[in-house]
């Protein structure tokens, strides 16, 4: 998996291409981490890219959102792929984190 950031003023871009499962979404969550860690509150999680994701990538992606929330801010989702979708969807994971189709409207709702 190959994972990218770009800062914007109110939020970090990170862009994973690829599958998430149990061998790299330890990477993806430290990647999270080091935005927050930095004192970013406010992720979009660009998804366009991403054609697998395992239970353990969803659990990085609902402990991201968690830390984010105590630091009053979010992580949202942008350009999630239908199958990606019905993923999260059966997971549950829709119901605490916003998808968004459009990288400005995402970027726009920090």
């Amino acid at each position: 998996m190959e994972i990218t950031t770009k800062q914007y003023k109110r939020c970090d871009l990170v862009k994973a291409v690829g599958r998430i499962d149990s061998n790299t979404a330890p990477e993806l969550e430290k990647k999270f981490n080091e935005i927050l860690d930095n004192g970013s509150s406010g992720v979009a999680f660009d998804m366009a890219e991403v054609d697998f994701i395992s239970s353990r990538g969803l659990w990085v992606l609902l402990e991201t959102q968690k830390t984010c929330k105590k630091n009053k801010g979010k992580l949202v989702l942008v350009n999630v792929s239908e199958n990606m979708q019905q993923a999260l969807d059966l997971a549950g994971v829709k119901h605490f984190i916003d998808i968004y189709d459009d990288l400005t409207e995402a970027i726009g709702s920090f």
